[in-house]
């Protein structure tokens, strides 16, 4: 927090700690510019941490003739995976046909896809027999199975993947605060000039001054919309956000053996299931419910594990109930109304994501997804450019720039097949290993040592950083990280000397898991 409040003024003053506010800061501060960046809650501890964690083109979208954004999707999946190769890995997908049209009509699209990804391609698509497909996928539904479409995408660790956005950021420059609130907006002349913020341990008050103010709270940008009221009050701004929640259950791998995803392009009522397999678990998703509301910690509604549950027992031969669900949890998207705008000018980058530019110079962006979020930063200061907020500057580095841990490392083809461990830090593991406590193990491949580097290291301050974020054992097995929060508790308390909030995590793990939860649709 020191850190932040060093400096008089910023080039750029970031409000969001997700997947697109972590790129801008890394960016801006890669491109030799002031950056600070200020997080509310933790990083990554909203939609960012809740994706099905596939780094993909979206196929659905050659279905629709979006071409040019799938193209763009598979170039920065590319990227990602080369820049992450800790936290990233190629996947294969299986999609299974029951119909004899299905093979050649997804395969063709399928083909499609790797001529779109060129040299960025991860592997060729294959077209399977039905012997061969229960091969890779043995808990498969049998019964009518013609054979199947293999092809490849790619699967992340979310949570640690927008840790290592604000650490990389933080190496060049960038000062960046979690559990740090922006109350509002500062103008002068009409102007956005910078954020009035407020540090939400120590309850500090303070100002940043910046040329060029960014709004990347996701599903929340039209809260801080509703201030900027620099060239006069407005009676209303126009949503720019129309929330969908998307559920995930997570079960056993004896669910989904083997090494591939399953995806059903069309389920009963036009969705897309999921079936990932990520650390040692299976997640089952996702659903796509539109939602009013904008809760911190959205809950699974009744009916939606209901489909899940459903859905997949009418692909897997054994398929999970109730009580095999080791963890449920929900994220809100932040898709863009067709209509969204205001009075001012604005950029509209991609059928994705929306850039827009209010006529007293803050600069809000929302949509889109993970894979594209350095594409994303990009086109965000491609705007404030145009919009004079900034001068000219440098070109962009991202493309090619290593992520924090990601130093000197060649693909890392296992990295999130088998349970979490030191294997996700990277080059960094030997500085976990050189702290006490690594030979003293917790459960769920959670050392001493590592709650200790998430402190130092990491900015964590809470149990649930550890548990959700650090580790992911929160996402996996709840119960389990509901036993390890008293451990976790006591090393964090010695090493912040701050209450981690035990007992609030302790609640909360209780909501990840579906007791009483109808799962009828």
């Amino acid at each position: 927090m020191d850190r932040l409040t060093r400096a008089t003024r910023y080039d750029v003053a970031v409000v969001g700690g997700g997947a697109t506010g972590l790129g801008v800061a890394l960016d801006a501060a890669s491109r030799g510019l002031s950056v600070a960046l200020v997080e509310s809650h933790d990083f990554g501890g909203g939609t960012s941490s809740r994706a099905t964690k596939l780094v993909h083109g979206g196929v659905r979208y050659l279905a629709q003739g979006r071409i040019g954004l799938v193209h763009e999707a598979l170039h920065e999946r590319a990227c990602l995976l080369r820049n992450a190769p800790h936290l990233a890995r190629p996947l294969g997908f299986i999609m299974p046909s029951y119909r004899l049209w299905e093979s050649p009509f997804y395969g063709a699209g399928l083909k499609l896809y790797d001529a779109l990804a060129g040299s960025d391609g991860l592997g060729p698509t294959q077209f399977l027999d039905r012997q061969e497909t229960l091969a890779h996928m043995p808990n498969l539904r049998a019964e009518g199975l013609k054979g199947s479409v293999r092809y490849w995408d790619g699967q992340f660790d979310d949570a640690r993947l927008a840790l290592a956005l604000a650490r990389t950021a933080a190496q060049h420059g960038a000062a960046v605060a979690n559990y740090c609130a922006a109350v509002g907006l500062l103008h002068d002349g009409g102007r956005v000039v910078g954020l009035r913020c407020q540090d939400r341990e120590g309850g500090r008050a303070f100002d940043l001054h910046a040329g060029c103010v960014i709004n990347a709270t996701g599903v929340w940008v039209d809260a801080l919309r509703e201030q900027d009221t620099g060239c006069g009050a407005i009676a209303s701004v126009a949503p720019l956000v129309s929330p969908s929640q998307g559920v995930h259950a997570v079960v056993d791998r004896e669910f989904l053996p083997g090494g591939d995803a399953l995806i059903v392009p069309r389920t009963a009522d036009g969705r897309v299931l999921f079936a990932v397999p990520w650390f040692g678990k299976v997640i089952l998703g996702t659903t796509d419910t539109p939602r009013a509301d904008l809760p911190r910690e959205p809950a699974a509604l009744p009916g939606e594990l209901g489909f899940i549950l459903r859905e997949a027992g009418r692909y897997l031969a054994r398929a999970p109930a109730l009580d095999d669900v080791r963890s449920l949890w929900a994220g809100l998207r932040p898709l863009v109304r067709p209509t969204a705008g205001v009075a001012g000018s604005s950029g509209s980058i991609s059928r994705e994501h929306t850039v827009e530019v209010s006529r007293s110079g803050l600069v809000t962006v929302t949509g889109g997804k993970w894979t594209t979020y350095r594409s994303m930063a990009e086109d965000v200061l491609n705007i404030c450019v145009q919009s004079h907020l900034l001068t000219s500057i440098a070109a962009g580095v991202t493309a090619d720039l290593r992520l924090a841990g990601g130093a000197g490392l060649g693909p890392i083809t296992n990295a999130l097949a088998v349970p979490p461990g030191l294997h996700l830090y990277g080059s960094d593991a030997p500085e976990v290993q050189a702290l006490p406590g690594a030979d003293r193990h917790l459960g769920g491949g959670l050392t001493e040592a590592m709650v200790r580097f998430a402190a130092r290291v990491e900015y964590a301050r809470t149990v649930e950083d550890v548990l959700a974020r650090r580790s992911r054992l929160l996402f996996l097995d709840a119960r389990l990280a509901a036993v390890l929060a008293p451990a976790v508790a006591l090393i964090l308390r010695k090493e912040t000397g701050i209450d981690p909030a035990q007992e609030p995590f302790e609640r909360l793990a209780a909501t990840y898991l579906p007791r009483g939860l109808q799962t009828d649709a």
